[in-house]
């Protein structure tokens, strides 16, 4: 018996209207309790204000420089090595502050579901 392997296909990266492209990586109902997409978002792009209720989400920088907007906090800058924790149901943003794209992995817990996001700018 072998252990199961995910493997994404780059093919299947989505453009979401939140303003970045979406590779889901793990998000299934057979793993409840956590999802992995990989992110990114082009050079001078900025994501949309959202939320994931009732859900933790967690970014690891992969590549590039960002700045991120989390709630009330101050933005900060953010680059490849970092781990942006994101408390459930609070606002947020990423923007691309660099010259390639910005790449990193958006990691839920509970996984993340279309139901569970909001999106603050078009609900304004």
């Amino acid at each position: 018996m072998q252990a199961p392997i995910l493997r994404p296909h780059p093919g299947v990266e989505v453009f979401i209207d939140e303003g970045c492209h979406i590779l889901e990586l793990s998000n299934d109902d057979s793993d409840p309790e956590l999802s992995i997409a990989r992110a990114r978002v082009e050079p001078g792009a900025t994501t949309k204000w959202h939320r994931v209720r009732d859900t933790v989400e967690r970014y690891v920088i992969l590549d590039g420089q960002g700045r991120v907007e989390i709630g009330d906090y101050p933005p900060q800058d953010v680059q490849a090595g970092d781990v942006v924790m994101i408390p459930p149901s609070v606002r947020q943003r990423i923007a691309n502050v660099g010259e390639g794209d910005l790449v990193f992995l958006a990691i839920c817990s509970p996984r993340f579901t279309p139901e569970a996001y909001e999106d603050l700018e078009d609900a304004a």
